[in-house]
């Protein structure tokens, strides 16, 4: 076993140990990728301001998230098909998360069901749910989660309509996934995760397949996916789920202070500055360029949170400096779930933790809770969409 040092060991191993069609699905964007690449490349302009000859005993980077105790401020991020990433991700992946003590959010197009993670679990986690149109489901997907005792939902806003993902057409990846010669003979390669999935049930996506109106099996899943996004969503929409819930509600993929505006209008618990990791509308702004305005505009209304392009500690404690609350990993532990099942996210989660811990400390800080625009040196017009950097 190679030593893991960073999550960019994770992520070589995560690519040698998956299929090519699922390994591009999670490494990749839409059009030409300009977000998805931006979200990571942007954190390096922001420098850290070193620290001498100050107490660095004791740190903490104990917090909380939506009034949640967390470990860190870091929760894993809703991503679809886990489950194929490898055999019962989704409950491997929360399993990992309960036990470090961090949020886990599980994905309407999640392979392993709601209840499948309950069963497995036994603190509640964070289900994120899309903008459907089908009103007799989304009640019924609100009620599934408050019987598997979800303390949040997370509605996801940037997905009205599917962007392009120009890997995922040539790899025959849809719902359910086309298969071909290649990717066929790829998989087979792929001896521990062909055995891990010839082991599970687990196939198919979960909450949907059995759940939504004649979606009884994978082949009548592919015409209800391209019907299901609702292209007419609007405000009045989103407050009418937030009704249907009646719990903590997290708005994520906010990229516009107007929208901030609207959404800490509807009494939300948190917002997620997201661009759905690059995935959408390719050409947006990245995450993290965006942070600051949205949490100037409410972030003494809403707590604000973070996703899209985190792949370190530094990129976490730079996040909290810049005003979030909280992040997200997505990418990140899915690197870890594809290499070594539910030790490679533990092992993702401690990397981060170390990281976060020790960047923290070297900048002079002890209480995650402390840090701010002063620990970071930020380039003229970071925040300003209009100056290229």
């Amino acid at each position: 076993m190679p030593v893991i040092a960073e999550i960019e060991d994770l992520r070589r191993l995560y690519q040698r140990r998956t299929p090519r069609m699922f390994y591009d699905y999670a490494e990749s964007g839409s059009w030409s990728e300009q977000t998805f690449r931006d979200n990571t490349t942007d954190f390096a302009h922001l420098r850290l301001r070193q620290r001498v000859a100050k107490d660095m005993s004791n740190r903490s980077v104990r917090s909380t998230m939506i009034a949640e105790d967390v470990a860190m401020p870091v929760a894993l991020a809703p991503v679809g098909l886990t489950g194929m990433q490898c055999a019962d991700g989704e409950i491997k992946a929360a399993r990992a998360a309960e036990k470090f003590g961090v949020p886990f959010t599980l994905s309407t197009l999640s392979i392993c069901s709601i209840e499948d993670v309950a069963e497995h679990t036994s603190r509640p986690f964070w289900f994120q749910v899309y903008t459907l149109k089908d009103e007799e489901f989304m009640r019924r997907l609100f009620d599934r989660a408050r019987a598997a005792q979800c303390s949040a939902i997370v509605i996801t806003l940037d997905l009205q309509l599917l962007g392009q993902r120009h890997k995922d057409l040539r790899n025959g990846l849809s719902a359910p996934p086309k298969l071909t010669l290649k990717s066929v003979a790829d998989m087979m390669t792929k001896l521990r995760w062909g055995l891990g999935m010839l082991g599970t049930k687990r196939r198919f996506f979960g909450n949907v397949v059995g759940h939504a109106k004649g979606v009884t099996d994978p082949a009548s899943l592919s015409a209800w996916t391209a019907e299901a996004f609702d292209e007419t969503l609007d405000w009045k929409r989103v407050a009418q789920f937030r009704d249907m819930w009646g719990g903590k509600l997290i708005i994520k993929g906010i990229l516009d202070v107007e929208d901030a505006l609207a959404a800490a209008d509807l009494g939300v618990d948190a917002i997620v500055v997201s661009n759905h990791g690059g995935r959408q509308l390719d050409g947006a702004m990245s995450s993290i360029r965006m942070l600051p305005q949205i949490v100037d505009a409410v972030g003494d209304r809403v707590e604000v949170h973070m996703d899209s392009g985190i792949r370190s500690g530094q990129d976490v404690l730079k996040a909290l400096s810049l005003g979030a609350r909280g992040t997200y990993i997505g990418r990140a532990f899915t690197y870890g779930l594809g290499a070594m099942g539910e030790a490679g996210v533990t092992r993702a989660l401690e990397i981060i933790r170390k990281e976060l811990d020790t960047t923290m400390g070297l900048c002079g800080e002890r209480d995650v809770h402390d840090l701010g625009p002063d620990n970071l040196i930020i380039p003229q017009g970071f925040d300003d969409p209009t100056v290229r950097l």
